[in-house]
């Protein structure tokens, strides 16, 4: 075949252009380096190379399984999420920047007791015990257990589906934090009440489904028809998963305990009201995200709380 590398890359470009895909010079490049486990840096100084017919039919392979429509992330099994490497499949939801904000203002909360700038009550402990509640591929619970350095903390990840633990406990021994994470199966708050069993946490942090049922099919073909659905559909209003947390939440919350929720951009006066109506929650906020768009609801449960 005889292509060099700038060659193939420009032809796999063209393919992913054709497909609708909208990163398609990024991903052409990526797919390029993944195949051959090389760093992007190196790929500008290897544009001459003559690749061999064997690795240019890989190369197709791999542009033609994305151009079908399959996340650039399945494909390599790898997102990036706070400056640390997860692996992902699609039993997991593929973790987004939107999230990384939630992630450093729980750090800023937890280390300095600070909140977007404002300094907040009754938020000083000696130790923290974490729940991150759908965890998924464990992002949030791991950059957490991580980050949180020089701080005492236990973080507990839970999700309902066994396949998605398995993925979060591969990426907690791949990023060295195993030993500082619990890991529970369990429908929403199942695993942690009922019985003798009454866990208490001082933080559960959860980016639940929160995509209306009708919207799903709508979506681009990447999330729509690869991403789980159990991590995607969050009812008729897409609600659904906000009503159980600001029900049963405070059975699993201390005293001053605080709650973090990722919602949809559309969501911020919805979830406050559905907090407001269950009653025992104050300084509830509705943050923004980087492109000032409503993303994360903070709330604590008071004194008088459940």
């Amino acid at each position: 075949m005889s292509l060099s590398v700038k060659e193939l890359l420009s032809i796999g470009e063209r393919r992913l252009v054709d497909a609708g895909i909208a990163d398609a010079t990024l991903d052409s490049r990526l797919l390029y380096c993944f195949m051959r486990n090389i760093d992007r840096s190196r790929l500008i100084l290897m544009y001459q190379e003559i690749v061999e017919d064997r690795l240019c039919d890989e190369y197709f392979r791999l542009v033609d399984d994305r151009a079908s429509g399959r996340p650039l992330q399945y494909i390599t099994g790898i997102q990036e999420f706070m400056g640390l490497e997860f692996d992902v499949n699609e039993n997991v939801l593929i973790p987004r920047q939107d999230t990384e904000t939630m992630v450093e203002d729980v750090i800023s909360v937890i280390k300095d007791g600070m909140l977007r700038g404002d300094k907040l009550e009754n938020v000083r402990r000696r130790e923290w015990d974490i729940l991150d509640l759908c965890t998924g591929s464990g992002a949030i619970g791991i950059s957490l257990a991580k980050l949180l350095t020089g701080v005492k903390t236990s973080v507990t990840c839970s999700d309902v589906s066994k396949a998605a633990l398995e993925v979060a406990r591969k990426n907690a021994e791949k990023l060295g934090v195993h030993k500082n994470i619990k890991f529970a199966e369990g429908d929403m708050f199942a695993p942690f009440v009922g019985g003798f069993k009454r866990k208490k946490f001082d933080m559960i942090v959860s980016n639940p489904p929160y995509i209306e049922s009708g919207v799903i099919p709508t979506l681009q073909t990447e999330v729509k028809d690869h991403e789980p659905m159990s991590a995607l559909d969050g009812g008729a209003d897409g609600l659904d998963f906000y009503r159980i947390i600001s029900r049963d939440a405070g059975n699993c919350l201390r005293k001053n305990g605080i709650l973090f929720l990722e919602i949809g951009c559309d969501q911020g006066n919805a979830v406050k009201e559905i907090l407001a109506k269950a009653g025992g929650y104050t300084d509830v906020r509705c943050l923004k995200d980087l492109a000032g768009r409503d993303r994360i609801i903070y709330a604590m449960l008071g004194e008088t709380g459940k």
